[in-house]
């Protein structure tokens, strides 16, 4: 949706076990679920989220999501 050098703003829609692997980003990310549920790891630390919720990804800590149902989500990562 927005592609900026300082900062993006992604709109994710996944199916139910589809997922983003284990990486790390190097600006903080903010996740804001729209609609659905989503288990998150961010450096081991699991968090399930869900519509209402939002979560912050710190940067460059390993991080993984996979939706537990279909899941979509805003992601806004600075730089």
């Amino acid at each position: 949706m927005i592609q900026k050098a300082e900062l993006s703003v992604t709109l994710f829609a996944l199916d139910k076990s589809e997922g983003l692997s284990t990486h790390a980003a190097s600006g903080d990310a903010l996740v804001i679920p729209l609609e659905g549920t989503n288990h998150i790891e961010i450096g081991k630390k699991p968090f399930d989220i869900k519509q209402g919720d939002c979560i912050i990804l710190p940067a460059n800590i390993a991080h993984s999501l996979k939706a537990t149902s279909r899941f979509k989500m805003f992601l806004t990562v600075v730089k």
